[in-house]
């Protein structure tokens, strides 16, 4: 593995990623060993006292806040959406773009696929009983994790489906909250739908500027997206264990 420069946006993500492994821990705990209370509190009005699980949720709805409404401390993986952050390629190819739009396009509709009929399963598991909310709030958390371990060490549907070099230019990097919280749709209370469809917010703000304007979102036309000029470097550990 070749040695890891250190970049304070790599440093801030393995931060956060050993906040989310804490955050799976405590869950993770909470539903071996008492899930009847953690279906209680999940159902728990906040008058009626705060609980870990309030405070869960103002840290996923604070998360996603920070996605609809982006600020410098963001990686650029999300922030190539803003119009401040295109620098142009000059001389780029218009028919390449429309090229790479297009194939962007059906692979990550395939992904889109695939996610929502796995999650079905769960959806259909919980409708006949099999499941409850503390299941479906613990896989979640389980996929609250999982989105970091994608991010920084391995992403199954980049190596398999959307064949992006890295992160910075992911076509769907900020579909992480949608399918972070998709099990939470089939819960009908506050708490699950207003993370539910926050997370659509987040989506669909995505794929309105990604519509509109495709050229912030590849490299071959966006100089802030080609490796040379990344600042970032959160692919190093992925890429590491890649061998590259």
């Amino acid at each position: 593995m070749k040695k890891i420069i250190k970049t304070s946006m790599l440093t801030r993500y393995l931060i956060k990623f050993a906040i989310r492994i804490t955050v799976f821990i405590v869950i993770l705990v909470m539903y071996l060993t008492d899930k009847a209370s953690m279906y209680r509190l999940m159902t728990q009005p906040v008058w009626m006292g705060i609980s870990v699980i309030h405070v869960l949720w103002l840290g996923f709805m604070v998360m996603m806040l920070t996605h609809i409404f982006p600020t410098e401390k963001l990686s650029m993986a999300i922030r190539k959406a803003e119009k401040k952050k295109f620098v142009v390629q000059e001389g780029y190819s218009e028919p390449e773009l429309l090229k790479y739009v297009q194939d962007q396009n059906v692979k990550a509709w395939m992904v889109m696929l695939i996610w929502l009929c796995f999650n079905a399963i769960f959806g259909l598991l919980y409708l006949f009983g099999v499941l409850d909310h503390a299941d479906l709030l613990m896989l979640t958390v389980f996929y609250f994790l999982c989105d970091y371990i994608c991010i920084l060490i391995f992403c199954p549907f980049q190596s398999g489906i959307m064949k992006n070099r890295c992160c910075v230019n992911c076509r769907i990097y900020d579909w992480g909250h949608f399918m972070m919280f998709t099990p939470m749709l089939f819960i009908q209370n506050f708490f699950s739908w207003s993370l539910f469809f926050t997370s659509c917010v987040v989506l669909i703000k995505w794929e309105i500027i990604y519509a509109k304007h495709p050229e912030r979102f590849w490299s071959g036309s966006n100089k802030n997206l080609q490796c040379v000029n990344c600042k970032d470097k959160i692919c190093q550990i992925k890429n590491g264990l890649k061998g590259r």
